[in-house]
């Protein structure tokens, strides 16, 4: 992963020209590529000219491109090629030590948010606030994330919803949604068959879907998403770790919060009251 290119990318996006912004972008969509392709070829592939791509490096503060593959180069051999589930008999989570528990889990995070735009965040951010109504939907273990996710935002502004909170209420709760409604999907490997119906109905019924994922469902997640959020979820055993996930959605919250200032500000305030009139937390 070329994460310090990622980070300058992210830096400069917004001063970049057009042709240059679709060489980000491809860049971002397919790190491991500077490793594997010549200039040339990676122009091609993002539609740019040559020039564009040399202007594009220099304006990143490389000298050529040579630099950048080289730099990329260092880093892949400085990182642990972490699988996404490293395990066997001998090293299972329970057999290892606190500090590889910990490595990964900030590799994970480190990876993540080095990776992750700005942009899509706020662009993120912006879909919630100007949504009517925003649904939350995650199976299995990711349920608890979304529970996690309607508590947090609903602190925040009115209208946040968990999609089929209730057993077998997805078609009441589905009739409910409307154009230009958020759903919040919380999805990692292995995905429930009941994802695609829900999904194929969202986008007919035009909500816009803010997906919260891991980096090999991104692909996929893109084609039915307005914005894919990606994590690392590498983990030693017992599934995917949801560190990452659970602090994206953290950052979601605070952008959200952010941009909805004084709003967002009087509803916590006023949620607070609340819980102190009821008595309810200490």
């Amino acid at each position: 992963m070329a994460s310090r290119l990622v980070l300058r990318i992210q830096e400069r996006y917004e001063k970049l020209t057009s042709g240059e912004q679709k060489l980000a972008q491809l860049i971002l969509d397919r790190q491991d590529d500077i490793l594997t392709h010549s200039a040339t070829e990676i122009a091609d592939m993002a539609g740019v000219s040559k020039a564009t791509t040399a202007r594009f490096f220099q304006h990143l503060g490389y000298t050529d491109f040579n630099e950048v593959k080289l730099q990329a180069r260092e880093e892949r051999n400085r990182t642990e090629p972490y699988e996404y589930s490293v395990t066997n008999s001998e090293q299972i989570a329970m057999g290892r030590t606190i500090s590889a528990h910990l490595a990964l889990e900030l590799a994970n995070l480190t990876k993540t948010f080095e990776e992750l735009r700005s942009d899509k965040v706020r662009d993120a951010a912006e879909l919630i606030a100007a949504a009517p109504r925003v649904w939350v939907l995650g199976f299995g273990p990711e349920e608890g994330f979304a529970r996690y996710a309607r508590l947090i935002f609903s602190r925040l502004r009115h209208s946040v919803m968990i999609l089929g909170i209730n057993q077998g209420s997805w078609a009441e709760d589905l009739a409910m949604t409307g154009p230009k409604d958020v759903l919040l999907l919380i999805t990692l490997p292995p995905h429930q068959t009941l994802l695609k119906p829900i999904i194929n109905y969202a986008t007919t019924s035009r909500l816009n879907v803010i997906t919260i994922t891991d980096r090999a469902s991104m692909l996929e997640a893109q084609r039915y998403s307005r914005i894919v959020l990606p994590c690392h979820v590498s983990s030693f055993a017992l599934g995917p770790s949801h560190t990452a996930i659970g602090s994206a959605i953290r950052l979601l919250a605070v952008t959200y919060a952010a941009q909805a200032g004084k709003t967002a500000q009087q509803r916590a305030e006023i949620v607070a009251r609340i819980h102190e009139e009821l008595g309810d937390i200490d």
